[in-house]
């Protein structure tokens, strides 16, 4: 292992899914919003049925009771059915919740009301529990959960799926597709599954997971994705995942799971809660005791503070900014697995980045063969691919596709062991070939490392994979892989965030890697890392007291994925996000996600904050104002909503998240390591004054 300090719009379908609206126990806001949808229309048959009686009840006391053609215990009769009607959803809320332990928002609602009954306001007492549950509707409906973008996104997966039985269509439930099965997907059609092409060539739009407006081009081979839309070509692809194990199943697994979310400062969020209810009683009685306990006058003013003082708007201060957020991400294809690695990224501030398939493109092309003294080209070559021929590693990939266009025919016989993090040892017809690592190789055979130093020379600043045949070697199959275009730009946006570090993890020699962390302006890179290398050094960053985060590909970087704060698996293919090491998951392979999950991070904190002080502030100036005497119940009852308003509005901020970004720290030149590494290079050392 060598270090050096460097000079850092879809179809339609109908379904029937169910993602109810729940909660995990605790206070995660008020009982009576924990509706589901079948309840939420029956509700609304209720609502209209109260709301007439009540109707009746006011024309009656301005025509009739005026009039003395009835008395108001007739008049009254209509509105107290409704009360009792409109009221009992409320007392059911605040009764569970008193069996859970923890009187909320619902509980306060429940004795506000029974307040007005015993003020014989029966009216008022109707009219208020319908605006309650009535507004609370409205919040639910349009914004209260993640409900519609979990409802968009299963309505990108069809029900239905066309399975290919010897050649002929069959269309059969999505429940019924297993694994290995083959789909046919026609032009204009939303894919059911996940899968690999098996026939047929089409554009996909994959803007749904990606966040990608560009098509994408599939052919046999490539991996596809529910959810995604086929918009030109016939494919039959062959059915690696289903149902909820799909990508877009699990999107909307982890969206949904925004909601259950307890950060450190939610759950302080619900002790203040817990504390918050006897406070706002006890306020409500001394307002009835002072105000004169044997007057309607007080315990109209107590009714009111309990109205004011639910503490609706707090206990969803946290809830609806991760909801919000996590959406947001998931638009931009960012799929964040858990609400505390949304928290971590706020405080990042040291970067590092896997080379091939991170900040290069991963897509290898062999560029140079330097044999060895005596070796012909096209020998090095066919005893390279018949090594690695067995390999899914990119760079044997490519080597393979470059003796194919060689027209090499390789030795379909030979045995294959793979080396992790080394290389690979085949035994063909004509000797046994070890490929890989030019390190692996020399303790291997000591005596080829003069060749291997001669040959290397000529394939500076290349990836070489050098053979050996039997205990002859034959040189150095020299690869190039080209950068990211954004790269540069990503880092540069990083270093303006305040990361103070931003280094570079591989495999590769130290050469190449010194390259590439000169071209995209790295702090320092690590290279000739063991997976179990980088794993260590990662590890040392967090002991230093680092906030680290890490972008891999999520396989072979797993250990250092894990070790991190935050880990970050780059592209769809890359990594499965219900079991990766990664915390987070980007759909497509732009790291420009990075620096903007940084920055949505920063801002669910301030949101988060702002919502607390938004619902705090209400709370104290409606308490006033109602231990006051200043308002009546209904304007009472427009403070209970307007914190609740306020505070989801603030969230869904975040939803149109483009605020300007926050200016740069200076970087800092420390070494990364504890230990002086061989294979570090110090780029900011190596450039010019």
């Amino acid at each position: 292992m060598s270090s050096t300090s460097l000079p850092v719009l879809q179809p339609q379908h109908n379904h029937k899914h169910d993602h109810s609206h729940k909660h995990e126990d605790g206070v995660a806001c008020c009982s009576h919003h924990q509706m589901s949808e079948l309840q939420s229309e029956r509700y609304m048959t209720m609502y209209f049925v109260g709301f007439t009686l009540l109707v009746v009840t006011f024309l009656a006391n301005v025509f009739l009771v005026k009039a003395e053609v009835i008395s108001q215990t007739a008049a009254d009769i209509p509105a107290i059915i409704a009360a009792i009607m409109l009221g009992a959803p409320l007392f059911y809320a605040a009764l569970k919740e008193l069996r859970a332990g923890h009187a909320s928002s619902s509980s306060l609602a429940a004795l506000a009301l029974l307040g007005l009954f015993a003020l014989k306001k029966f009216e008022a007492a109707g009219w208020v529990a319908l605006i309650l549950l009535f507004a609370d509707q409205i919040l639910r409906r349009t914004a209260f959960s993640a409900q519609r973008v979990i409802e968009q996104l299963v309505q990108l997966t069809p029900d239905i799926a066309r399975l290919l039985v010897d050649g002929q269509e069959r269309e059969v439930p999505l429940g019924q597709v297993k694994v290995g099965d083959v789909v046919r997907v026609r032009a204009g059609e939303n894919l059911p599954i996940d899968g690999v092409v098996a026939s047929g060539r089409s554009t996909l739009d994959q803007a749904s997971l990606t966040g990608e407006a560009a098509p994408h081009e599939v052919q046999p081979g490539d991996q596809v994705y529910a959810g995604t839309t086929n918009l030109s070509g016939l494919l039959d692809i062959r059915v690696t995942q289903v149902g909820t194990d799909t990508t877009i199943g699990k999107v909307t697994e982890l969206i949904s799971a925004a909601e259950k979310a307890k950060t450190p400062r939610q759950l302080i969020i619900e002790q203040v809660a817990r504390f918050y209810v006897p406070v706002v009683l006890s306020m409500a009685f001394l307002t009835w005791f002072l105000s004169g306990s044997d007057s309607q006058g007080g315990l109209e003013r107590a009714v009111n503070v309990l109205f004011v003082a639910c503490p609706s708007a707090l206990l969803i201060s946290s809830p609806t900014a991760l909801v919000a957020a996590f959406a947001a991400a998931a638009r931009l294809g960012i799929m964040i697995k858990e609400a505390r690695f949304l928290e971590a990224a706020a405080s990042i501030d040291t970067v590092v980045m896997d080379k091939t398939g991170t900040i290069t493109t991963g897509r290898f092309a062999v560029s140079r063969l330097a044999p060895a003294t005596g070796v012909e080209g096209a020998e090095l070559l066919a005893a390279a691919a018949n090594g690695e021929q067995q390999s899914n590693h990119p760079l044997a990939k490519s080597i393979i596709s470059t003796a194919n266009a060689a027209r090499i025919a390789l030795d379909t016989n030979a045995s294959f062991e793979e080396i992790h993090g080394r290389g690979v040892k085949a035994v063909t017809s004509t000797g046994t070939v070890y490929v890989g690592r030019a390190t692996w190789l020399e303790e291997l055979f000591p005596h080829i490392k003069n060749e291997v130093a001669a040959v290397n020379e000529r394939i500076e600043g290349m990836t070489g994979v050098h053979v050996v045949k039997d205990s002859r070697y034959l040189g150095c199959v020299g690869l190039e892989d080209k950068i990211r275009p954004n790269t540069k730009g990503v880092i540069d946006r990083l270093r303006e965030l305040g990361v103070k570090k931003i280094s570079i993890f591989t495999g590769d020699r130290l050469s190449v890697a010194q390259r590439v962390g000169v071209s995209v302006g790295a702090d320092s890179v690590e290279a000739e890392c063991l997976p179990a290398e980088k794993h260590e050094q990662i590890e040392a960053l967090v002991k230093q007291g680092r906030r680290v985060l890490m972008v891999g590909d999520g396989i072979n970087d797993g250990p250092s994925l894990a070790a991190a704060d935050v880990g970050v698996a780059m592209g769809l293919g890359g990594s499965d996000i219900a079991t990766n090491s990664a915390g987070v998951a980007l759909m497509n392979d732009d790291l420009s996600r990075i620096p903007f999950m940084i920055e949505l991070s920063r801002m669910v904190r301030g949101i988060i904050a702002q919502n607390i002080a938004i619902s705090i502030t209400v709370a104290v100036v409606g308490l006033a104002l109602a231990s006051a005497g200043y308002i009546d119940t209904l304007v009472a009852l427009l403070f209970h909503f307007v914190g609740d308003v306020l505070v989801v509005l603030n969230s869904f901020r975040l939803f149109r998240f483009g605020e300007a970004y926050a200016e740069a720290e200076p970087v800092e030149t420390d070494a990364l390591p504890q230990r002086r590494r061989q294979g570090s290079a110090n780029l900011l050392a190596a450039q010019p004054a």
